[in-house]
């Protein structure tokens, strides 16, 4: 790799002193290295040219990357942490130049995350895609007390919600909102959907677990005595809103993102780790 992209979160990283620090052991290397700054201007971004993403910040910084250097142009992303748990950051900063050097020297492997899209169809016909490497999540707004949703699989109803919410989930995000609201943790590279509720009223229900190839559908009906509802959807941070009359279309995504991974330990490992830290 000789071309480093260091998209760095100004929040986490006060006063640049890790972006900066980087940078020049990048460079002493003999490394062509550029900076992009969370929440900047983002024209473009995804054109660097660079072999990689360093990614500075936590996994939110690290789900914003891949919605603007992942999917098609498959620029894999290396994290550094600078968050809490960091499920999707496997480098920590007071080893980051360790890291470095060992992906430079050519030591690492690729493993190939997938993305879910979701299709916005509004009640007067026009629509909006949008995609997540993490979660869909669709959960109520304004002041109603719960959203009632209607859940189709392959063109089936399979269940009428009463809850908070539902977020569809790939594996990456299982240890996200899906983990809180009582939803299964998956191994991030497996190829799956994760259908969870949240705050369902009712006593007996589970997460559902689907196939890649399945189709979801999430449709607004009417509320309670025909009110209109309102809600939203969001998609890694991208919300859209809602209403009574509106469906979401929800599938595997031919986008995919790369991550970089320089350790032996197996996700269990990992996961154990994390979990032991809290």
């Amino acid at each position: 790799m000789k071309h480093f992209c260091i998209y760095t979160n100004s929040h986490k990283d006060k006063n640049f002193v890790l972006t900066e620090r980087l940078r020049a052991f990048l460079t002493e290397q003999g490394v062509r290295c550029d900076v992009r700054v969370m929440g900047e201007d983002s024209a473009g971004q995804a054109e660097t040219g660079a072999d990689c993403i360093l990614v500075l910040g936590g996994d939110g910084t690290m789900l914003k990357a891949a919605r603007e250097f992942g999917g098609r142009n498959r620029v894999p992303l290396l994290g550094v942490n600078l968050g809490n748990l960091g499920y999707l950051t496997e480098v920590e900063p007071e080893s980051a130049e360790a890291a470095l050097t060992q992906l430079l020297r050519g030591d690492y492997e690729l493993e190939s995350r997938m993305m879910i899209s979701g299709t916005v169809y509004k009640e007067d016909g026009t629509k909006k895609e949008e995609w997540a490497l993490n979660d869909i999540v669709i959960s109520k707004s304004g002041s109603q007390q719960v959203l009632r949703v209607h859940l189709y699989v392959n063109r089936r109803l399979l269940y009428k919600y009463l809850a908070d919410g539902i977020i569809v989930t790939t594996p990456t995000g299982s240890t996200g909102y899906n983990l809180s609201a009582g939803g299964p943790i998956v191994e991030p590279s497996a190829r799956l959907i994760v259908v969870t509720p949240v705050c369902p009223h009712t006593m007996n229900q589970r997460s559902i677990v689907l196939s890649p190839q399945d189709e979801v559908v999430i449709e607004i009906p009417a509320g309670t005595e025909g009110q209109i509802q309102t809600a939203a959807v969001n998609f890694d941070g991208c919300s859209v809103a809602l209403k009574t009359g509106d469906a979401v279309r929800i599938v595997q995504s031919e986008r995919t993102t790369d991550f970089v991974k320089l350790g032996r330990a197996g996700f269990l490992e990992v996961l154990h780790r994390k979990m032991s830290e809290n």
